[in-house]
C-alpha cells in the first residue's frame, strides 16, 4: 500500500504548471482550427443600398436570401417610384414599388411589392445577387419534392403571420411570409393568406412567371401574371 501511494505521489510531482499550460494551449488551438473549418454559409449577412439587412439560407446548392426584398432604390442608388394611387399603378409602364395597403409597416415586415418592370431593369438585387429566375425556382421546388408539396416545406410555421389554417413545416428554412399581392388595377389582396414572388423570367411582352403558395395548401403554383402586378421578390446568390 505504501509503495502504491509513493508511486502516486511521485507521478503527481511530475505534473508541473508549465505542462498544464501547454495542454490548455493545445486545446485552444484545436478549437480555433475547428471554428475556422466550420461552414458559415447560413450566417452570411447581406445589406442592400438602402441599408436593409438580409440573412441567408443554403438549400441544396443554392443560397437564398431569408427575407423578401425591401429596397426602395436600385443597386446604383436611383430611387424607385413608390406608386400608391390605383389609377397611376395601372398606367405605370416603368419600374415601381408599393407597400401592401400603402402601409410602411407592411413593407418593413413582408418586403415591398414590385411590378415586373422594376425587376426587368436588372438593378433590383444587391451586387452579387439576382432576382431568382424561373429556373432557380424550379431547382428549389424539385429539391423539396416538387410543386405538389414544396409549399409546405417553405412556409413559416405557425400563425403569427399566416392565417390560422396554415399548413407548413418550413423544413427548408426558406421561411416564406404571406406578403400578399397587388393586382394591375391597384387592388391589394391575400395578405396573411398568400405569398407571391416574381421571377425575372418573362413569358411574352406583357406577362412574366411567378410562384405562389397559400396558407391552406401544401403546393406551389407556377404561372404567369401581368407585368403591372405587384409581388414580393426573393433573391438568390450569383454562382
Amino acid at each position: 500500500m505504501v509503495a502504491v501511494l509513493n508511486r502516486f505521489s511521485s507521478s503527481q510531482e511530475k505534473i508541473k504548471p508549465f505542462d498544464i499550460l501547454k495542454v490548455l494551449s493545445l486545446i485552444m488551438l484545436f478549437s480555433l482550427l475547428l471554428s475556422c473549418n466550420k461552414d458559415d454559409h447560413d450566417e452570411e449577412i447581406i445589406t442592400d443600398v438602402d441599408g436593409n439587412i438580409y440573412h441567408t439560407v443554403v438549400i441544396g446548392n443554392q443560397t437564398w436570401m431569408l427575407e423578401n426584398l425591401k429596397t426602395t432604390k436600385y443597386n446604383e442608388g436611383t430611387e424607385i417610384p413608390n406608386v400608391e394611387e390605383n389609377e397611376e399603378w395601372e398606367l405605370t409602364n416603368s419600374g415601381a414599388y408599393c407597400n401592401y395597403d400603402n402601409l410602411e409597416s407592411n413593407g418593413e415586415l413582408y418586403g415591398r411589392l414590385y411590378n415586373w418592370h422594376a425587376i426587368n431593369t436588372g438593378k433590383l438585387a444587391p451586387k452579387g445577387w439576382r432576382v431568382a429566375t424561373d429556373s432557380d425556382w424550379t431547382i428549389l421546388t424539385d429539391y423539396l419534392g416538387g410543386l405538389e408539396v414544396a409549399g409546405r416545406e417553405i412556409k413559416e410555421v405557425g400563425t403569427i403571420h399566416w392565417d390560422s389554417l396554415n399548413v407548413a413545416t418550413n423544413s427548408s428554412g426558406f421561411t416564406a411570409l404571406p406578403g400578399g399581392s397587388r393586382y394591375f388595377d391597384g387592388y391589394f389582396t391575400v395578405i396573411n393568406r398568400g405569398a407571391i414572388w416574381w421571377t425575372s423570367t418573362s413569358e411574352n411582352d406583357s406577362n412574366a412567371w411567378y410562384r405562389s403558395t397559400m396558407h391552406h395548401i401544401i403546393q406551389i403554383r407556377r404561372d404567369i401574371y401581368d407585368y403591372r402586378n405587384g409581388h414580393s421578390v426573393r433573391c438568390i446568390k450569383e454562382q
